[in-house]
């Protein structure tokens, strides 16, 4: 058996920076229209709150000290795209917030209208953090989260995962 080399090139790296821009574009797109989503487009973006360059309110750093997703769909304003991060208000237990999130912060990003899906490679400490429930900002759709993980059946989620070896 041959062992595959190490690659010089960082091809991970470089696919998972070509894949939030994909998150960026689309962000943009509907930054461009005044903050409306086409059709029955929703998002559902989960980021690391801990991640560099996130800003968010001290309260949901708390309620979520690892993990966040939130929902993009009927209550969301001031939508600001930049070349690597993005600002939106959002609405917690009625209480009006501003998020600031680096697209590098992104660890999933899914549009239920259409079944499409991507999943970042994150960086995780050798200790493992149990998962969390969802942010919950307010949404007809709060309660529920599309499963990602939904690849082998045949639908449009793209997950990459270059195996790191050790």
């Amino acid at each position: 058996m041959s062992d595959t080399p190490d690659s010089l090139i960082p091809y991970d790296e470089i696919v998972q920076e070509a894949l939030r821009a994909v998150v960026g574009r689309v962000l943009g797109q509907v930054e461009s229209a005044g903050g409306v989503l086409p059709g029955t487009h929703h998002f559902y973006i989960t980021f690391k709150t801990g991640a560099p360059g996130v800003d968010i309110p001290q309260r949901l750093r708390e309620r979520f000290p690892d993990e966040m997703t939130i929902v993009l769909q009927n209550k969301f304003w001031d939508l600001k795209v930049e070349e690597d991060r993005f600002t939106v208000g959002l609405s917690f237990n009625q209480i009006p917030s501003t998020l600031l999130i680096p697209f590098s912060a992104i660890t999933a990003f899914v549009d239920p209208a259409v079944d499409f899906g991507l999943q970042f490679q994150a960086v995780v400490d050798d200790d493992e953090v149990e998962p969390l429930e969802p942010a919950e900002n307010d949404s007809p759709e709060q309660a529920e989260r599309p499963a990602v993980e939904r690849s082998d059946d045949g639908s449009n989620v793209v997950t990459v995962d270059f195996g790191k070896k050790k």
